[in-house]
């Protein structure tokens, strides 16, 4: 199954939904679009999971390396997670790491 991208960029602000499931194959999709974005001078980025059905260690990689480049520019905010998702963050130790509204 895919995953869904949709970046909305706001001058230094942000926001990426993702839909779907973010695993060992759509993984890499997200830390390719990322990646140049986040070197383009954002400040604030906004992780909107309320439609991602799935998250899996590759994915987990990914959010993990995004919070690490928000950390040296700005902030990083993982919003609208499920239970599914949520207890996959819980059991890695994630809901640490990430600030979860």
């Amino acid at each position: 199954m895919a995953m869904t991208i949709n970046m909305n960029r706001d001058g230094e602000n942000l926001t990426v939904a993702l839909e779907g499931r973010l695993d060992t194959t759509t993984a890499p999709q997200l830390e390719g679009k990322l990646r140049p974005v986040l070197a383009d001078g954002v400040e604030n980025l906004t992780i909107d999971l309320e439609t991602l059905d799935y998250v899996s260690s590759a994915g987990l990689r990914v959010l993990l390396t995004a919070q690490k480049i928000m950390n040296k520019q700005g902030e990083m905010t993982v919003r609208n997670v499920n239970d599914a998702v949520m207890e996959v963050f819980e059991v890695t130790g994630f809901v640490d790491l990430l600030n979860i509204e």
